[in-house]
């Protein structure tokens, strides 16, 4: 018997798998606030005794890079190993993955409807896939196909330089070094990054903050449901939302566009993530693919690249299920 996480800053999902079980159907699947528990000891813990479980093995989707068997959660400050987790478990086996590398596992289980098209492309069969997802924080991974059987590969590419594309991401780029020294991807292309736009347009006087958004934005635990939220709202246009929404999706554009190039993803790109099912409408329209495309001599290479949204929001626990399951013994 399995028990399955995806563990995020945010939030994670757990799921409870036996052997031969079908990764998109846990047995049993909560979702708990993150920040309400002291550590992934104690949430499996407090799952295993709620649910009367008795697991042997453990696989986990973590927030962060995973060496050596340590991960250290980026946006929450856990750090977990998988000797001392399994020890402390009494499990036989436990194993830690990136989160986006769980996410790749999952990419080959998705169903036409759990994915919508952004650019239809002309994708090869054998051709590298690459996953980029804005959620709380950024994070990249690929497949490459070795025989019927694709390998996942993890990144940080999230955590690289970001680059300006324009005039108005050049001014961002020197507000946020002033502020933060070192700029990535995932400081303007993110949970946490779309604040860091909204403060630049606001602090620059570029946009005006009206008093009704202060008072939400003030009152919200997290700003970015407020700013994504308010950006949509036809019914109560506010410009430095729509303004900050659409420079951010110009910058997640220019990255998945740099990670494509960077491993030549032939067989598509996929946006996951919390944000990307969010904003649909918005990523539908000519801005994202836009700067996707922008790549000067390679624009036309660009323009051949599937790029669809995934809309499962358990692709995560789905793709560490289907690692994990295949790792018990028969």
């Amino acid at each position: 018997m399995l028990i399955v996480g995806d563990l995020g800053a945010t939030k994670t999902r757990l799921g409870f798998f036996e052997r031969g079980s079908n990764p998109r159907t846990p047995l049993v699947e909560v979702t708990v606030p993150s920040a309400d528990f002291s550590g992934l000891e104690d949430m499996i813990h407090t799952f295993i005794s709620t649910y009367d479980l008795r697991p042997e093995r453990a696989v986990f989707g973590v927030a962060g890079p995973v060496v050596e068997g340590r991960a250290v959660i980026t946006n929450l400050g856990w750090v977990i190993e998988q000797e001392s987790l399994a020890s402390a478990l009494g499990f036989e086996e436990v194993l830690l993955m990136n989160d986006l590398q769980a996410i790749a596992y999952g990419i080959g289980l998705m169903e036409e409807h759990d994915l919508f098209t952004l650019q239809e492309g002309h994708p090869l069969s054998t051709g590298t896939r690459a996953v980029i997802a804005p959620g709380t924080g950024l994070g990249e991974a690929f497949l490459t196909s070795y025989g019927s059987h694709p390998q996942v590969h993890a990144s940080e590419g999230g955590h690289a330089d970001f680059a300006p594309m324009d005039d108005l991401q050049a001014r961002l780029l020197t507000f946020l070094r002033s502020r933060l020294g070192h700029v990535s991807y995932e400081q303007v292309c993110s949970g946490r990054g779309l604040p860091n736009i909204y403060d630049f347009l606001k602090q620059s006087s570029l946009a005006d903050e009206p008093g009704w958004l202060k008072s939400d934005l003030s009152a919200a635990p997290d700003p970015t449901p407020v700013i994504v939220q308010s950006a949509l709202d036809r019914e109560r246009p506010c410009p430095i939302c729509s303004q900050s929404l659409q420079i951010f999706v110009s910058i997640l554009g220019a990255e998945a566009g740099n990670l494509a190039l960077k491993v030549l993803a032939t067989g598509g790109v996929y946006l996951c993530g919390g944000i990307p099912p969010r904003i649909i409408e918005i990523l539908s329209q000519e801005g994202f693919l836009q700067s996707f495309r922008a790549k000067g001599r390679l624009a036309p290479l660009m323009g051949q690249i599937p790029v669809k949204v995934v809309l499962h929001p358990d692709i995560a626990l789905i793709g560490a299920a289907s690692a994990g399951l295949k790792t018990i013994p028969a």
